[in-house]
């Protein structure tokens, strides 16, 4: 069976109730606890995730030692219409960066930062 490159990520956060409530809002979707089976002083969010469905799922993350980094990798979130979620970002505590812009037949993404200082993108085809 051929997988995709991307299988989990962590966005690592500082204030894990300010970061979950920020997600939450933006994606008007209730986060869940999760443990590291590794480490039990690791404080864990899991978005929720069907791991039988196509695309990665994923977690915020409070880990001592590891923190948000502007401008590292961006995790692109696949959803109906940038627009919308965008919409919520700044609502939220967070800020839209590059607002909705095609990408050519690949669609549209907007490049946005969460209230932790991580980027993040939004990836529609509409």
């Amino acid at each position: 069976m051929k997988h995709n490159a991307i299988g989990w990520f962590d966005i690592y956060v500082n204030d894990m109730e300010r970061a979950a409530a920020f997600y939450e809002a933006v994606f008007d979707k209730e986060l869940e606890d999760l443990t590291d089976p590794t480490d039990s002083r690791v404080l864990m969010k899991a978005f929720p995730t069907d791991m039988e469905s196509y695309g990665a799922g994923g977690a915020l993350v409070k880990r001592e030692g590891a923190g948000p980094l502007t401008g590292g990798t961006i995790v692109y979130f696949g959803v109906e219409d940038c627009l919308s979620e965008q919409a919520k970002v700044s609502e939220a505590g967070g800020k839209v960066v590059q607002p909705k812009t095609s990408i050519g037949e690949f669609g549209f993404v907007s490049i946005c930062m969460d209230t932790e200082g991580n980027l993040f993108g939004l990836s529609s085809m509409q």
